[in-house]
C-alpha cells in the first residue's frame, strides 16, 4: 500500500495504536509458568476490544490470534495452553491484524527470567539491526538498502541472518509487495516511493541462516536448533525519518 490521504495515515495509525498495544500487553505478561496461549488470549481480548481482527486467522487460518515462537523457532510458533514458557527462554511475540480496512503488522522478542549473557546479546543487536533497516527506509533509497543495513549491523556480532525471514509490504492485506529481505544480495533494487508501508523485521539466530517448515505445517525452525529473535514495526516511508505506526504508546 502506498498512504497518500491524511485518512489513510489515520486509519494506519489506529491500527498500528492498536497492534503495538496488544503486542505490549504480552511481553508485559511474560514470566515463567506463563502458557503461550494465554499470552495469545491477552492480544485477542485487545483487538476485540478495539474492534479488530486478527490477521493470520483471517488470511491464512492460522490457529491462533497471534504467532508465539520461542527458542529455536524462529516464526509462526502455534500459542498453545499446554505449552508454558520456562526460566532462560527466548520468546518471540508477532501481532498483525486488520482495523477498518487498514492492516499492521508488528513484532517483538524478550526473555524469561534470567537467561544467559548471550540471549541478552542477541535481543540487543536484533533490536539495533531492525532501527537500522528503518534509518535507511526512505523515499529514493533502493529496498536491498535496507538488507544491506542489516548487513553491516550483524557484521562482528557474531549473530547470523536468518536469510528466508523477509520484510514486506503491509496496510490493505497482511503481505504485500515488494519483499523485503535482510540480505542485500536478496533485495530489489527498485526504489522506495514516499508513502509506501512497509513492515521491516530482520531475523537473527545464533548460527541459524534459514527456517526451515516444522511438522506442525506452520512453526518455523531455525536450521541449527540455535536461538531466534525478531523485532518488527510498521512504517510509513517518507523523504526523512520513517513514520513509525507501531511503537509504543508514551
Amino acid at each position: 500500500m502506498t498512504a497518500q490521504t491524511l485518512e489513510e495515515i489515520s486509519g494506519l495509525r489506529a491500527s498500528g495504536r492498536v497492534v503495538a498495544e496488544a503486542r505490549d500487553a504480552m511481553l508485559a505478561a511474560v514470566a515463567p509458568g506463563v502458557a503461550t496461549g494465554e499470552l495469545d488470549a491477552l492480544a485477542h481480548e485487545i483487538l476485540d476490544r478495539h474492534g479488530a481482527f486478527s490477521a493470520p486467522q483471517f488470511a491464512y487460518d492460522f490457529p491462533g490470534t497471534t504467532c508465539i515462537s520461542v527458542n529455536h523457532e524462529a516464526a509462526h510458533g502455534i500459542p498453545s495452553m499446554r505449552r508454558r514458557l520456562r526460566e532462560g527462554d527466548i520468546v518471540n511475540v508477532d501481532v498483525s491484524a486488520a482495523l477498518n480496512g487498514y492492516w499492521t503488522d508488528t513484532g517483538a522478542s524478550t526473555s524469561v527470567g534470567e537467561v544467559a549473557p548471550i540471549v541478552l546479546e542477541l535481543l540487543e543487536e536484533t533490536r539495533a539491526a531492525q532501527a537500522a533497516a528503518m534509518a535507511v527506509a526512505v523515499a529514493g533509497n533502493r529496498i536491498a538498502d535496507i538488507g544491506r543495513a542489516v548487513e553491516e549491523h550483524v557484521l562482528g556480532t557474531g549473530f547470523s541472518i536468518i536469510g528466508n525471514l523477509c520484510g514486506h509490504g503491509v496496510g490493505r492485506w497482511i503481505h504485500e509487495d515488494p519483499s523485503i529481505p535482510s540480505v542485500a544480495a536478496y533485495g530489489s533494487r527498485s526504489r522506495l516511493q514516499r508513502g509506501q508501508v512497509l513492515a521491516i523485521e530482520p531475523f537473527l539466530s545464533i548460527g541459524g541462516v534459514e527456517a526451515v517448515e516444522g511438522d506442525d505445517g506452520w512453526t518455523l525452525h531455525t536450521d541449527n536448533g540455535g536461538l531466534a529473535a525478531q523485532f518488527e514495526h510498521t512504517i510509513i516511508v517518507t523523504d526523512d525519518q520513517p513514520i513509525v505506526l507501531t511503537a509504543s504508546a508514551r
